[in-house]
């Protein structure tokens, strides 16, 4: 799981690492090869000018949207972004994401779902640049759990159109449809103000760490390395900007399937670990639990959250 035990702790251990203080920049690790790529171009098309080949092989490079840190949120352990689905109406009460294991009581235990509790917990809300621009506060916790995914959604006690119009900032829209395998993604975590960027590997039947069992779950390509504090941060698809997972562990030390140490378990029961490997969960099957004004509601058509005593 990436929550930092303890947020000084955690930055007095990066400082120490070698990194520093000042938040790091969005940056796009998609960069390729665009100079072989030209080069390879020109001498397919003789008689071309130079300026047309290059613009030919870079017109048919992969251009990923430009991703940044608005929308996203730093909790006081974790990351998380403010969220809406793709029917949500501008007077809703705004929902903010993030994981089940990083709620203010505690991880919740196996086949726990905690619905529509108490809560006042408040989230910094963050700029296109991850500048901090306000303080978001949390209404209730709508929705939390660790069984078969890993998610928390609270319900703030501003609308999206009030968020919008003090801030300038409009939520991160929550993609309807599974995700892909080879979609180029960027986990954007506003704990640390850091971006990374890599594709998706593929999918995980099962996920387990410790007591806790995931399904589906999203495995990011090596180039995303996630640390403690990136947990609940949004996985952005690069095309389209929109939310297709919550990221949220990954395996630090090669252990097998113990905490911080997920392993993959197949369809026929086989166990492989990934050593430095990180993943997330899929958000789509959230979008049908989410109803009008922001209600969970778990016996909505399609919905794919589970309920309370699912896992018991």
């Amino acid at each position: 799981m990436k929550k930092p035990l303890v947020g000084a702790f955690a930055t007095a251990a990066l400082l120490v690492a070698g990194v520093g203080a000042a938040p790091a920049v969005a940056q796009d690790n998609h960069s390729g090869t665009p100079g072989k790529a030209a080069t390879s171009s020109a001498k397919a098309a003789p008689g071309k000018a130079l300026g047309t080949a290059l613009g030919e092989a870079f017109g048919k490079a992969k251009k990923p949207r430009a991703v940044d840190f608005a929308g996203t949120v730093a909790l006081s352990n974790c990351s998380g972004s403010v969220v809406r689905t793709p029917d949500a109406e501008p007077g809703d009460p705004a929902l903010v994401m993030s994981n089940g294991h990083c709620l203010e009581g505690g991880m919740p235990g196996p086949g726990e779902v905690l619905v529509d509790q108490p809560s006042s917990r408040t989230f910094d809300l963050l700029n296109a640049s991850g500048s901090e621009v306000g303080t978001l506060k949390a209404s209730k916790l709508a929705y939390g759990t660790m069984t078969d995914t890993d998610v928390s959604l609270y319900e703030l006690t501003e609308t999206y159109e009030q968020i919008e119009s003090k801030y300038g900032i409009k939520a991160l829209e929550l993609n309807a449809e599974h995700p892909s395998a080879g979609t180029a993604i960027t986990v954007v975590s506003g704990y640390w103000k850091k971006t990374y960027s890599c594709d998706i590997d593929g999918f995980v039947p099962t996920l387990k760490e410790g007591d806790w069992t995931w399904k589906d779950s999203v495995r990011y390509t090596d180039a995303c390395k996630t640390i403690g504090g990136t947990s609940g941060s949004p996985v952005l698809d690069d095309a389209t900007g929109k939310v297709v997972a919550v990221n949220n562990t990954g395996n630090e030390s090669g252990e097998e399937c113990t905490v911080n140490n997920p392993c993959e378990v197949d369809e026929n029961g086989e166990i492989t670990v990934r050593k430095g490997i990180n993943y997330g969960q899929q958000t789509y099957q959230m979008v049908p639990c989410v109803g009008v004004g922001s209600k969970i509601d778990l016996s909505a058509e399609g919905c794919g959250l589970p309920k309370p005593g699912a896992g018991k």
